[in-house]
């Protein structure tokens, strides 16, 4: 659906109902098409994330783990430890 600025300004909440129930709308300015009024996604389709869905694909050298060098701690302006 296409509408103007000005009937977008008289009809916005019935707009918003129709954008909800999955419609797109369409603003314009003249005959120029300047805003997109949709639906926001739902967010219950999206899946929940597991912990330890990814144990055993990952692997972190042990290195990961060992203190910085001092050149590099300096470079982050972090002091001795």
């Amino acid at each position: 659906m296409k509408v103007t600025i000005l009937a977008a300004q008289a009809t916005l909440s019935e707009l918003i109902e129709r954008a909800h129930r999955g419609e797109e709308i369409v603003i314009e300015r003249g005959d120029v098409p300047v805003a997109r009024l949709v639906p926001v996604p739902s967010l219950a389709h999206v899946a929940r994330r597991e912990p330890g869905t990814l144990r055993g694909l990952v692997k972190v050298p042990k290195e990961f783990f060992e203190p910085l060098p001092a050149e590099e701690r300096a470079g982050w302006g972090l002091g001795e430890e």
